[in-house]
């Protein structure tokens, strides 16, 4: 089989390539510029815009992975041609070649596309995703943590000091990156239990985390005891304005963001979990947030 993957330099696309490899998967990636060799991939010069890349980078393949995306950026329009164009595009190759399967890499913001513009992209693509005609299925992972993550870095970098600023009360999943990679491979072959379905999975953990349980959950990893406190819509907005202010363009904290973060319940739905018989979370929060902050520390980010 060969497997075609788009965003493979990404947090997400690097933790697929380690496991594709491991599982003996050929993955031909996308890539902007010249990566070191890996085995078992073959790699394509050129990005979602890039037609005849595009055409190249699924020629033959039995499988189309869509995992690059952007998830900040200054305005709509950004978010537009990356999520929205960019998949379009990718479908488009995938029939001319006549690839039948893709696996769509999506977000939960895509339930509440009315609260970001993240979260509208997501859902527009995955519109066009569910009527391109090809086997699809859909994955909406929650907050992904692991190494090389960039994201959720910021909690474990806010728990080194022992203040871990979060929103409001509410509650989230998360999952940790190599499980969501071993999804994404255990999805390849389709068939009657994942074709057209849109699945949300998480670490197993029921209900979710509250925003004091993960940040707690954090500061244990990093080997503290943190302070939580809640803040609101408003003072996230004015931290958003700063990080823009000294960030600029690499501001981590938007006030698009802002509008997903305040809302109370980003849970992954049971009804939208994925067969067993097909996937299991492996890594156990703890464990994996532990591993995760001794990841940082040897490479030096904390």
């Amino acid at each position: 089989m060969i497997v075609a993957v788009t965003g493979a330099t990404g947090f997400v696309g690097q933790m697929l390539l380690d496991e594709a490899a491991g599982e003996g998967v050929e993955v031909r990636a996308l890539t902007r510029k010249d990566q070191p060799g890996r085995d078992k991939v073959e790699w394509v010069r050129g990005d979602l815009a890039d037609s005849a890349a595009l055409a190249r980078l699924v020629g033959n393949a039995e499988a189309v992975i869509h995992v690059a995306g952007v998830v900040n950026a200054p305005d709509a329009a950004e978010f537009e041609a990356a999520n929205v164009t960019g998949t379009l595009q990718v479908i488009e190759a995938a029939l001319a070649a006549q690839v039948p399967r893709i696996v769509f890499v999506s977000s939960l913001a895509a339930r509440e596309p009315e609260l970001s513009a993240y979260g509208a992209s997501k859902a527009r693509a995955e519109r066009i995703v569910a009527a391109s005609g090809l086997d699809w299925t859909i994955v909406r992972p929650p907050a992904i943590y692991g190494p090389r993550d960039r994201e959720m870095f910021e909690l474990f970098r806010a728990a080194k000091w022992g203040v871990v600023p979060m929103p409001p009360n509410g509650a989230s999943s998360i999952i940790h990156v190599a499980d969501l990679a071993r999804l994404l491979l255990a999805l390849l072959p389709g068939g009657e239990d994942v074709t057209g379905q849109v699945f949300e999975p998480d670490d197993g953990t029921p209900g979710g985390w509250s925003h004091r349980e993960l940040a707690e959950a954090i500061g244990q990893a990093m080997g503290r005891k943190v302070r939580v406190p809640n803040l609101s819509e408003g003072a996230l907005n004015r931290l958003a304005g700063l990080d823009r202010l000294f960030r600029r363009e690499k501001a981590k904290l938007t006030p698009d963001r802002v509008g997903y973060m305040v809302h109370p319940d980003w849970v992954c739905s049971p009804e939208k979990a994925v067969p067993p018989t097909r996937w299991s979370p492996q890594v156990p929060a703890q464990q994996g947030l532990a591993a995760t902050a001794s990841w940082y520390r040897e490479q030096g980010w904390l």
